[in-house]
């Protein structure tokens, strides 16, 4: 058992924000948030009528009958990729420009370009019709003009998001001491399973009640555009004094980045938490679809019921896992990587009864997985604040978010798909995400050795020039 004497050398930081206008700027950050999850999840949501309206059934001329198109799964999946590609990829750009540039007017903009993005993607269909209705080819596939359209949409989309994901992390980190980042953090990313499952419940809603599915990504454009708007009146948040430190991208950042023990592992975890959740998220309705799985209690299609599984489950999750991270910091040196890792690789075997268990018994496998998938989201998040010199956090969140969206969400829809293919095989495909579950948490597990020496150094030697900074110790196997 080890003690966390670590603290933030109040000489290193700046002015703190006064209480009330620190909640104000939370608040925003939180809502904003809260509407980027419920985006990203309102394609999830439509997918099995976007897939039948972008790839009828055609004649299968050998059994006679009507069947999906070889490659629709594989096909929606890259719309996913679409998004993370251009988001994962200009992250690390604006992680960058937010060392000199106004944080609150990049995030108004990326906010804004996202909303429109978002009711571009509900107008494909129009827009190809309106273009003739041709079939494109594209990657040896013949693609609807439409489907096209909804690609470059959700492309788009991810830029708006690249310029929110590292940025406000970054905001928050300035805005509170090290001691109560862990739940503050927590209550920032509750957004991400709440704001998720309100997107599925909106997408099943709006579908339901308007009989298209294309209503459902207009219904988020207005509450973004408002949001973008209201952070142009706020005030940038104190940044702490860099004492000198460079302000342009360097590859030495990039090395000394990785050359942090705690940075490195907790980022591989998180790489193997987004395959997870992004490969679920993507490829639940279907599943519960092909289940054939009944309303609940008679009322609640499964699709929204998930969703709302997911929001309850995933907001206790979230705020459970960050109050426990700070609560064991200071009798255990590795808290937030040990309650990280021990309760993700419990959602493993979990996931796997899920899949062998009829519904409706099998939902409440499925609902301990969800609360396995979210523990880890604010103490994961809080190491990253913690061990990166504020000099680098931004760019430290940038960095993450590529690497884990690049090997993990951007790869699970479409690997998913072509695993599942038009035979179903969602069992293979979920065995597949139970083992990701199980490799993350691990490797989360033996981040414990290093996250007490990270947290301090990070704080100890923000006064001393980058090149100094490299840590005498990497990740030993």
């Amino acid at each position: 058992m080890h003690h966390d004497t670590t603290r933030s050398d109040p000489s290193r930081t700046a002015p703190p924000l006064p209480r009330l206008q620190a909640s104000h700027a939370l608040i925003l950050l939180l809502l904003i948030n809260l509407f980027n999850f419920i985006d990203r999840q309102v394609l999830a949501a439509v997918e099995p009528y976007v897939r039948a309206d972008f790839f009828p059934d055609v004649l299968n001329p050998i059994t006679g009958q009507m069947e999906e198109p070889e490659g629709a799964k594989a096909a929606m999946g890259w719309l996913a990729f679409a998004f993370l590609a251009t988001y994962m990829l200009l992250a690390p750009l604006f992680g960058a420009l937010a060392t000199r540039l106004s944080r609150w007017w990049l995030i108004a903009g990326g906010v804004i370009v996202w909303s429109l993005a978002s009711g571009a993607s509900g107008a494909s269909e129009w827009f190809g019709q309106m273009l003739g209705g041709r079939s494109v080819t594209l990657l040896a596939m013949t693609l609807p003009l439409a489907y096209v359209i909804m690609l470059l949409t959700r492309a788009l989309v991810g830029v708006g998001e690249a310029v929110y994901g590292p940025i406000a992390p970054d905001m928050i980190s300035d805005l509170y001491p090290v001691e109560k980042r862990g739940q503050v953090l927590a209550w920032f990313y509750a957004a991400i399973p709440f704001g998720g499952a309100l997107g599925y419940a909106l997408g099943e809603l709006l579908t339901r009640l308007t009989g298209h599915w294309s209503y459902a990504f207009y219904a988020v454009v207005p509450p973004g555009l408002l949001l973008g708007v209201w952070c142009l009146f706020l005030p940038e948040p104190p940044r702490p004094k860099l004492n000198g430190a460079s302000l342009q991208p360097r590859w030495s950042d990039l090395v000394e980045l990785f050359r942090v023990p705690s940075y490195t592992l907790n980022v591989v975890g998180m790489t193997f938490m987004c395959f997870t959740i992004g490969g679920l998220a993507f490829w639940a309705p279907g599943y519960l679809q092909y289940r054939q799985v009944a309303d609940v209690f008679g009322v609640i299609p499964p699709a929204t019921f998930f969703g709302l599984l997911t929001a309850f489950l995933g907001l206790v999750a979230t705020l459970v896992g960050g109050w426990a991270g700070d609560a064991l910091r200071g009798r255990y040196a590795g808290s937030y990587f040990l309650v990280s890792g021990a309760v993700m690789c419990l959602g493993a075997p979990l996931l796997v009864a899920m899949i062998y268990l009829p519904f409706p018994l099998a939902w409440v496998p499925m609902a301990g997985a969800i609360f396995c998938l979210f523990f880890n989201t604010g103490p994961t998040n809080t190491i990253t604040a913690n061990v990166i010199r504020p000099a680098l956090r931004a760019r430290g969140f940038a960095i993450a978010i590529l690497v884990m969206h690049l090997l993990g969400d951007a790869l699970s829809p479409t690997l998913l798909g072509e695993i599942t293919g038009k035979d179903n095989r969602y069992d293979w495909a979920f065995l597949v995400v139970a083992a990701m579950i199980f490799l993350g948490g691990l490797f989360w597990l033996w981040g414990t050795l290093y996250l007490e020496a990270d947290t301090r150094r990070a704080n100890r030697l923000e006064e001393q020039p980058a090149e100094s900074l490299l840590p005498p110790q990497t990740v030993k196997v």
